[in-house]
């Protein structure tokens, strides 16, 4: 496993609680999650809708804060951070894939992967990024030129483009068809492998936990199991 060779924790929480509030009524989304993440590996988050993934995953991202509970990326401590100490976060650290591509439909894919590069402090270039997911024919593409799975392997080299050491990828290829979603997967393992990038990503498919150095099963904001692969399957192996 990744971690065994290189253990050094990118990401530490304990006792991750969040509670949303919606009038009078508090609804727990997650409850006193315990977790270390390291980097290089591949983890993937299994459990069914509402078990508290994606809340965990934004509260990784700094996209959500926790109300209760620490987490701490690297030395920096996430929780009770300003909305500014956030923001300067998720943009020197962290790539966001989501299954919405949120391409701009009037940029060529070179150009939307740019529009991250510009704000980055140590960019690749946009070639080399779309390169990376197998697109580098087609950089001069507008998204509506594109198929599902390449619009999405557009949005991962938007991530990766600005050399993040997280990957957050939340139901990367739940708007694709299997054999979309196993390409648009190696593109994921390659980043992976390639650039040593702490990947984490969510799904409620079982099948793709195959690929990963870890698998944490969340259930109704708890963590219920954490088991680690002895052999990973290659994304093109991968059958659900």
């Amino acid at each position: 496993m990744a971690a065994a060779m290189n253990p050094t924790v990118v990401f530490s929480a304990r006792g991750l609680t969040k509670i949303y509030r919606m009038g009078e009524v508090e609804v727990p989304a997650l409850r006193g999650i315990d977790l270390d993440l390291y980097r290089g590996e591949l983890v993937v988050l299994l459990g069914p809708s509402g078990s508290g993934k994606s809340t965990l995953l934004n509260i990784l991202g700094g996209l959500d804060t926790p109300t209760d509970g620490e987490v701490w990326y690297l030395e920096q401590k996430l929780s009770g951070a300003s909305d500014r100490e956030l923001t300067r976060f998720r943009r020197e650290h962290v790539g966001f894939v989501f299954q919405f591509y949120n391409l701009i439909p009037s940029l060529t894919a070179r150009e939307n992967v740019a529009a991250v590069t510009e704000i980055s402090a140590r960019p690749m270039a946009p070639e080399e990024a779309l390169r990376l997911v197998g697109l580098g024919e087609r950089l001069d593409h507008f998204p509506a030129q594109l198929s599902g799975g390449e619009q999405q392997r557009v949005a991962i080299a938007r991530a990766i483009a600005k050399n993040p050491a997280v990957l957050l990828c939340d139901e990367p290829t739940g708007a694709l068809d299997s054999h979309t979603g196993v390409v648009v997967l190696e593109a994921l393992e390659r980043v992976n492998r390639e650039l040593g990038t702490l990947t984490v990503l969510i799904t409620h498919n079982a099948g793709i936990a195959e690929m990963a150095d870890r698998v944490i099963r969340l259930s109704d904001g708890r963590i219920v199991e954490v088991r680690a692969n002895a052999v990973k399957k290659p994304a093109r192996e991968l059958a659900w």
